[in-house]
């Protein structure tokens, strides 16, 4: 009975034993664990930093990393983008230049078409014939404020203005200085109707045939002594050379030609200039113009269609030379036509011309 609690005694002891025993291992297990874990921690991260800061190390990275990737890809970005423009700007020039191109183009074939205007020869109406299929005028033609009247240029058949006033005056001026030099001249012919003039033509084709009564006489329509600004100028007492070309050789006939201008006259067909007139000369025919137009014409030496300028272009040929009406006209004028001419050298008692 003693033996049994001795033994239950040790029992105890040994349970106490192997309790504390146990206790002591977990114990140092647990430290042993937490000191291996404070090595490893010790090793993988030697700062001590939170879990905040550590994030914000990470965002710092990254943001490190990627300036650096931005600073290491910039030059590669500034090229690619140079690169761009480059390629874009001839693209750009491409473009303007597509725009361009039909514009060029269109003043290239502009210029084109006006040196082939200026260098083709343009329909050549000769001076000296009438304008065959021309239509009646319906209106006289001004150009520059100057009535014109020639085989491209006629005269309506209602046109009967009588003559001139300010013309009439003129004449009677130049008359009156004709005679202060020594000089007694006089208008034998002055304004001619539509029906008048008529006549007179008929009877030169009658005598000399069409073809040469057109170089000296108007057909009807044509002829300047319809304006009422034309007259035929001959030396009293020297009948015989009126509307001859030998009156022009005369001392009278030079006094004319040398002071008409001064009056507002000009010698209306010179010699040598048929093919610009459209009339062979006649020594006694003047035309008022006014006292401006006729100086300059007169100091130009030219007929009053190169004054007026509606010939581009004519040759020297007096039966063949060909020109070009210009289309410069005041007053609504049609078509182109003659004037009247009396025959050189032929004397008429019905003052023809």
């Amino acid at each position: 009975m003693v033996q049994k609690p001795r033994m239950q005694h040790r029992q105890k002891k040994k349970n106490k034993g192997v309790i504390i025993g146990g206790s002591t291992a977990v114990v140092l297990a647990i430290v042993g664990g937490i000191f291996y874990t404070a090595m490893t921690n010790d090793e993988a991260a030697p700062d001590t930093t939170t879990p905040n800061s550590i994030t914000m190390n990470n965002e710092e990275t990254n943001v490190s990393q990627g300036n650096d990737s931005q600073q290491q890809t910039a030059p590669d970005v500034q090229l690619s983008e140079e690169t761009t423009a480059a390629d874009n700007e001839p693209s750009s020039e491409a473009n303007e230049t597509a725009q361009q191109e039909p514009k060029q183009q269109t003043e290239a074939t502009n210029e084109q078409q006006n040196e082939a205007a200026a260098q083709a020869p343009a329909k050549e109406i000769d001076a000296t014939k009438y304008i065959d299929g021309q239509q009646p005028a319906t209106a006289p033609t001004y150009i520059n404020g100057i009535l014109l009247a020639n085989k491209q240029y006629p005269l309506p058949k209602s046109y009967n203005p009588g003559v001139d006033p300010t013309a009439q005056q003129a004449m009677d001026q130049l008359i009156a200085a004709a005679k202060t030099a020594g000089f007694s001249i006089t208008a034998f012919s002055g304004f001619r109707s539509y029906e008048y003039q008529n006549t007179l033509y008929t009877n030169y084709v009658a005598r000399d045939g069409q073809a040469e009564a057109d170089r000296y006489s108007a057909r009807p329509g044509y002829s300047e002594h319809q304006t009422g600004l034309a007259f035929d100028v001959g030396e009293v007492g020297k009948e015989d050379l009126w509307l001859t070309a030998e009156f022009g050789e005369t001392p009278a006939g030079k006094w004319l030609v040398d002071h008409a201008h001064e009056h507002g006259f000009i010698l209306r067909y010179p010699e040598g200039k048929e093919h610009l007139t459209g009339f062979m000369y006649e020594s006694w025919h003047f035309r008022y113009v006014g006292k401006e137009a006729a100086a300059k014409i007169k100091a130009q030496n030219v007929t009053l269609e190169e004054y007026l300028g509606v010939y581009d272009e004519v040759t020297s040929n007096t039966t063949s030379s060909t020109s070009q009406p210009q289309a410069q006209q005041q007053v609504s004028e049609q078509q182109e036509q003659q004037e009247e001419k009396p025959q050189v050298g032929a004397k008429t008692n019905d003052n023809q011309q």
